[in-house]
């Protein structure tokens, strides 16, 4: 639908009184709502945000007299629900081709091996701890793990895509130098 220059100027009002401390908020709440929805694996992290913003701006008149709390969590709610909503509508992800060319595929878990060590100790242990367990074991050693750390499950998730990221970043570099 899109913001109109009125919704977006008391959405604007509504982060902060003071028109730059309000757009710098807005500029804060709007990269991390991408990168939110980028460690989630959302395809189109940037319309995502928007339609998150959208519907933020769209319920302003209903919560801001009663909202009181930090606006960013406010944000965060709707994302999280635009997010469930992209689940449900997003096509199942295709799976890589399966190589059955034995080469490669120890090509591969060599460069995962390497890429791995160069990981700085505790990042390897998070990552290895991070993808154990299944179903609710998963969920409670994440949940564990979190409280280890001294940090919020969310916090853990999206610390783990980060390593995941840059370690799918290095297997890939690994194995098209090999290659070649």
């Amino acid at each position: 639908m899109g913001l109109t220059k009125e919704s977006f100027d008391a959405l604007l009002a509504w982060l902060d009184s003071d028109p730059e401390t309000a757009a710098r908020k807005y500029e804060v709440i709007r990269s991390r709502l991408i990168k939110i929805f980028v460690c989630r694996g959302c395809q189109e992290p940037e319309d995502l945000t928007d339609v998150t913003i959208d519907r933020v701006a769209r319920k302003l008149e209903e919560i801001r007299a009663t909202f009181a709390g930090e606006r960013i969590r406010y944000f965060y709610g709707v994302a999280n629900k635009v997010h469930l909503e992209y689940l449900r509508r997003k096509p199942p992800p295709i799976p890589p081709p399966s190589s059955t060319n034995t080469e490669e595929i120890e090509r591969e878990y060599d460069c995962l091996e390497r890429c791995m060590q160069r990981l700085t100790a505790g990042n390897r242990e998070l990552v290895l701890q991070y993808y154990q367990e299944d179903k609710q074991a998963k969920i409670d050693n994440r949940k564990r793990l979190a409280d280890q750390l001294g940090i919020a499950v969310n916090a853990l998730r999206i610390r783990a895509c980060r390593i995941r990221a840059s370690l799918l970043e290095c297997v890939q570099k690994c194995v098209h130098e090999m290659a070649v």
